[in-house]
């Protein structure tokens, strides 16, 4: 079980999509937590969730404005946590080349913050949230949380005597989060043209519940210092166009700044260090008790072969046209039809 009655959770980037999913899924499945407490910048954001949650309710709830980027504010807003889960962070590609430092100072120096502040507080255990473009890294984005995932990864070698555990978990596109491919199709849709910047593009694909689920996994059977990666299914761009408009004419744009044609998880320099379970790999790091703790967990692992990687491309899974629409419809939009 990852949480019990006398569980105290914070959450930075509450609000976004992913917050938003978990603060569901936590209640749904153990509505006698203690606290949850959405940590957040964006205070319409915060207005909006608590009219979805108000306080009578939901006693348990807490809305907390603040920033990653200021360490005192965290500080405060960790005391009696015992969980947090690290989701805040600035991700647009085209932007993060425009405006560099500003995610140099939330991805990179906001994590540096969230570190920070658990060692200082009573926090038992932390997953913070990467991403695909984190592996080999050819944008600014992916390069602050590639800095992110090490500074979490890095923190188990600081904690001393505190009984804490640091990990981190990496996912590709999440299925109809905010600013992702498929609302930008809905919505271009209406308009009888999908842009397209490459057609041999390809993404990894997880749904809102499964990125919730391995979250969930991690708090409950990590021991610190590993990085989780799910094993699922890959899509081409130019199948969610065509699945979200076949009669719309595809307009070929160009790759933005900072774009991959196929996204990585695994590269073959990290085949050495990961393990394979039935739905996850880990890239464990250096130290070898890790390993040992999962065996001894009775947790099944398996090392790679030497030289495996895992990209977009070379997933042997992909969804067809009509996976796509169906998932759509499931995780995105019920009264969706082709257009």
């Amino acid at each position: 079980m990852a949480f019990n009655s006398n569980s105290r959770i914070l959450i930075t980037g509450g609000t976004g999509s992913f917050g938003k999913a978990f603060i569901k899924e936590v209640l749904q499945k153990y509505p006698e937590i203690s606290r949850i407490v959405i940590y957040s910048r964006d205070e319409l954001k915060q207005w909006e969730l608590q009219q979805l949650y108000p306080k009578k309710n939901y006693p348990q709830l807490r809305f907390f404005l603040g920033d990653v980027r200021d360490r005192d504010r965290l500080k405060l807003a960790l005391e009696q946590v015992d969980t947090v889960i690290h989701a805040a962070a600035l991700k647009q590609v085209p932007a993060a080349e425009y405006n560099p430092i500003e995610f140099i100072n939330t991805n990179v120096l906001g994590a540096e913050n969230v570190v920070r502040a658990c060692l200082d507080s009573n926090v038992k255990q932390v997953v913070a949230l990467s991403t695909d473009k984190a592996t080999a890294p050819i944008n600014l984005y992916g390069a602050t949380k590639l800095c992110s995932d090490k500074l979490f990864i890095a923190a188990n070698n600081i904690k001393g005597n505190r009984d804490l555990r640091i990990s981190v978990v990496r996912y590709g596109n999440v299925m109809g989060s905010r600013g992702s491919v498929i609302p930008f199709f809905l919505e271009k849709a209406k308009e009888g043209i999908l842009p397209i910047t490459d057609e041999r593009m390809t993404r990894f694909n997880i749904s809102l519940k499964d990125g919730v689920s391995m979250v969930l996994w991690a708090l409950k059977n990590n021991f610190g210092g590993e990085l989780l990666v799910p094993k699922i299914p890959s899509y081409r761009i130019i199948d969610v166009a065509k699945a979200i408009g076949p009669n719309c004419k595809i307009e070929n744009v160009g790759i933005r700044p900072g774009e991959k044609i196929h996204e990585e998880m695994i590269t073959s320099a990290d085949s050495f260090n990961t393990y394979e379970m039935d739905n996850y790999y880990i890239i464990f790091p250096s130290d070898e008790n890790i390993k040992k703790q999962y065996k001894k967990a009775n947790i099944r692992i398996k090392p790679v072969p030497t030289g495996f990687s895992y990209n977009s491309l070379n997933n042997p899974d992909f969804l067809s046209i009509d996976q796509i629409r169906s998932m759509i419809i499931e995780n995105v939009d019920t009264s969706f039809k082709p257009i």
